[in-house]
């Protein structure tokens, strides 16, 4: 959904698809504000021809996974997990493996 408002209900509550919000901004730093200051943070997708300021912009972003130049794209290898209001610790990757199970000790 392009050309949407920052308060608008798709953008505030957080999205499972089919449709993902495209906020409009002029400034650089209020989108990286209004982004960090939802109350989800499972993913997010930072898009640019420029890929190092991309990372930049990525780095600064408060996000489970932030993609640069693509959206949802999950790799099995890669723990995956979100912060804030989202989700509950991780899975996949040997992180996610390790929150699936409880170590056992018996000593004798």
């Amino acid at each position: 959904m392009a050309n949407i408002d920052n308060d608008n209900a798709l953008v505030q509550k957080e999205q499972f698809g089919p449709a993902l919000p495209i906020v409009p901004y002029t400034d650089l730093e209020q989108a990286i504000e209004w982004a960090n200051d939802s109350e989800v943070g499972l993913g997010s997708s930072v898009w640019s021809s420029d890929p190092e300021r991309a990372l930049q912009v990525a780095d600064r972003l408060v996000a489970g996974t932030t993609w640069i130049n693509k959206h949802g794209a999950i790799d099995p290898r890669v723990p995956f997990g979100g912060v804030k209001q989202s989700g509950f610790g991780l899975e996949f990757g040997v992180e996610g493996l390790k929150e699936m199970g409880l170590p056992k000790v018996v000593s004798h």
